[in-house]
């Protein structure tokens, strides 16, 4: 990442982006960076800039274009000087968001998705930036504020106004309280409960001196027999993912260390990368040794670029330690060592093949499958993705041994989970827990009052109702990723179903059919019944039409993309049944009457009565 101290402080200047293209080597897989560089010096990546960049690395300007436009936080129009960047999440907006986005626009002098006219500064929404126990919160230039309120935000304006830089803004209002003096986190960790896994005490270098005296069978035989299952919510066998890796042809091999949680509600990530990052380096480090790979790759999300020094200072100094690097721990076969490759903003990233896609410099698009990444994945080598905290919980079961890590969860489950819980409670944070644990047990952990609803697993997950607490958190009941959403009395169901619709639309890649389309027509449907003037007859189509996306869409996403609504459906059928017409089996989609209003109004003529009119 080239450092833009020792350029210009001159934003926006012609020209100035020719100087990016030459500290990046001629690698279309370094397009995302050249992107990312483009966009921090110049505001935003111009006409001239993709031609440039396309000529570079021999690329046509379509394809730059193409990727440019795809992610978030890369845009072809200028964003401001200082650009806002306003969480958008349902825990945001019940925390307030809506007051807060206010007077961001009020002071500043611009709308939520425009620059103000001086282009000093910049006001767009995020869906969701992984601050989800610490809401209302932004990145603004890359930092992060959290706990907002409109007083905090007219603070900040005015302050941007009046010559102050965003770093000196940050100090005044809210020191750093990150772990390492390298970085400005204005996150807490708010690390409710630690357990035996993930935060007991754990010596760096422990796990690559352990499995160096093994052979990398061996090493896999202990993870398969850990029964360990990847964190990010899939549940595959770990073991079992690295045996298929090491069994493939091939001189060459890759560990991906999938970091870029962007489901809404989860930020347990953040939390390891934070106060664990070794644990993680090192668990790549053995996967590496299992599956023979030399080279590990860290994709972080672009939302939490403030940890990159923090990060590659850990990674420098475990190279001194010899736990990175040649010849670890005497062993003259065993070389590996990490590298970070930065996201730009895409929910869909998080699905393993798109992420390779984004790691060679391309859009985030899923890839059709077979071949799986373990087979055919980074450079068209095979690779493994596995999620940060799968890694950190492999590095601790290579040093205790599969027994130990048996003897907690659940027969089909093992270990534990470290959980994010957010929204409607006393003490939200992340807690590190046995899998098996009863709902309702970790709401009395996390002090939640009588809550309506939670939402397990993200948007993609379920919406339990009450009558639902009692059920276990682990692969054979409520199976989650890490996110648990909390709504206490009296919030509105479908408030937070609508929300997730629109993040699901907003983070589709719109490559297949049943994903981009369905997913609107559904917000449609939805937004019918929410009206009152929805039938059963819309019920039965809305389930139909979410049961076929999950069918036949390409990726995960899709795949739960529906989930929101079915699961609302499914476990509160009264809040449905409550906005049903009662006295018709169909209505019709489109007003035709309503929707000539307006015309008729401009024409001077009379307007035809509306289908609500004798209601």
């Amino acid at each position: 990442m080239i450092n833009f101290k020792s350029l210009s402080d001159e934003r926006f200047k012609v020209g100035s982006y020719k100087k990016i293209l030459k500290v990046h080597a001629k690698d279309k897989g370094n397009l995302l960076e050249i992107i990312r560089d483009v966009q921090a010096r110049e505001g935003y990546v111009s006409e001239a800039a993709l031609s440039d960049i396309a000529d570079y690395l021999d690329l046509s300007e379509a394809e730059v274009k193409g990727v440019a436009s795809f992610y978030h936080f890369f845009s072809l129009q200028p964003r401001g000087r200082t650009t806002v960047y306003l969480d958008d999440s349902i825990t945001s907006r019940l925390k307030g968001r809506s007051r807060v986005a206010s007077a961001f626009e009020e002071e500043a002098g611009c709308r939520f998705g425009q620059v103000t006219a001086d282009g000093a500064i910049g006001l767009f929404p995020a869906s969701c930036i992984g601050m989800n126990d610490q809401e209302p919160a932004a990145l603004i230039n890359g930092l992060v504020f959290t706990d907002l309120t409109p007083d905090k935000a007219r603070v900040i304006v005015r302050g941007l106004k009046n010559g102050k830089t965003i770093h000196e803004l940050a100090e005044e209002m809210m020191p750093g309280r990150g772990q390492s003096e390298l970085f400005r986190n204005m996150a807490a960790l708010n690390i409710r409960q630690k357990g035996p896994v993930l935060f007991a005490p754990f010596e760096t270098g422990s796990a690559v001196r352990k499995i160096a005296s093994l052979n990398p069978g061996q090493v896999i035989d202990k993870i398969k027999c850990s029964t360990l299952l990847g964190r990010g919510g899939a549940g595959f066998p770990t073991g079992l993912k690295w045996e298929i890796c090491r069994n493939q042809d091939g001189p060459k091999r890759f560990i991906f260390a999938n970091a870029d949680e962007g489901e809404p509600g989860t930020f347990k990530d953040r939390v390891i990368l934070t106060e664990i990052p070794q644990l993680v380096f090192e668990g790549m480090a053995v996967a590496g040794y299992a599956v023979g790979a030399e080279e590990g790759i860290l994709y972080l999300r672009a939302e939490y670029a403030y940890l990159r020094s923090h990060l590659e200072a850990v990674l420098d100094e475990m190279r001194r330690a010899g736990v990175l690097g040649k010849n670890i721990a005497g062993n003259r076969s065993f070389n590996f060592d990490v590298k970070i490759k930065m996201g730009a903003g895409a929910y869909i990233c998080g699905e393993e093949s798109a992420l390779i896609e984004s790691a060679e410099g391309k859009r985030g698009d899923p890839r059709d499958r077979p071949p799986y990444p373990v087979q055919v994945g980074y450079l068209g080598r095979p690779t493994t993705v596995n999620n940060v905290e799968t890694l950190a919980a492999a590095a601790r079961i290579i040093v205790e041994g599969a027994c130990w890590f048996k003897t907690m969860g659940t027969i089909k489950s093992a270990g534990t989970k470290l959980l994010s819980v957010s929204g409607d409670c006393a003490r939200p944070g992340v807690f590190e827990v046995e899998f098996g644990i009863r709902l309702e047990e970790l709401l009395n952990l996390a002090g939640a009052d009588r809550p309506s609803a939670v939402q397990v697993g993200g948007p993609s997950g379920t919406c339990v109702a009450p009558a639902g607490f009692n059920r276990k958190i682990c692969f054979e009941d409520l199976a989650t990723g890490g996110s648990v959403i909390i709504f206490g009395p009296g919030r509105d169901i479908f408030q937070v179903v609508e929300n997730f619709m629109d993040f699901f639309i907003e983070e589709s890649c719109g490559r297949c059919t049943p994903c981009r389309v369905g997913n609107t027509l559904m917000k449609l449907k939805l937004g019918k019944i929410i009206q009152g003037r929805g039938t059963k007859t819309d019920l039965r189509q809305l389930e139909e039409l979410g049961k076929m996306i999950k069918a036949t869409s390409r990726c995960g996403l899709g795949q739960s993309s529906p989930n929101p609504i079915l699961t609302t459906m499914e476990n509160f059928p009264e809040l449905y049944q409550a906005r049903l017409r009662p006295d018709a089996d169909f209505a019709p989609d489109f007003d035709f009457a309503q929707a000539l209003k307006p015309g008729c109004q401009a024409a001077g003529r009379e307007c035809p009565e509306t289908e609500h009119e004798d209601e």
